[in-house]
């Protein structure tokens, strides 16, 4: 009997530690270039959750340039219900442009 209850006990715990399915897809690229202090793709940290802001441009053809100037040159007022005004610093030139790129192409894909 304690042979059948360790897996289903392990695989029990493996599934509570795991939290949010979506949480787990955050890149590695985030992390390194400090996005996850402010942001989540499941839920509002500091700035807005990754999937309202893919779901909030989903459809506008120059949502990809907007959204990496705003990555690269900081800003306020655009989630001002969500910040309660609290700025989004600038990351460039910290992060290269390309990384900011790929970043606003994975927030963007969520939409989808």
């Amino acid at each position: 009997m304690k042979q059948r209850s360790i897996p289903y006990a392990l695989a029990t715990a493996a599934l509570l530690a795991a939290g949010p399915v979506l949480a787990a897809d955050m890149p590695p690229l985030a992390q390194k270039s400090g996005c996850t202090a402010c942001h989540a793709i499941d839920r509002k940290v500091v700035g807005p959750a990754w999937l309202d802001v893919a779901k909030r441009y989903a459809g506008d053809a120059g949502a990809k340039d907007t959204l990496v100037n705003r990555v690269k040159t900081g800003g306020k007022g655009n989630w001002t219900e969500v910040t309660g005004g609290v700025p989004m610093p600038p990351y460039s030139p910290r992060v290269s442009d390309g990384d900011i790129a790929e970043l606003v192409d994975f927030i963007l894909g969520l939409a989808k």
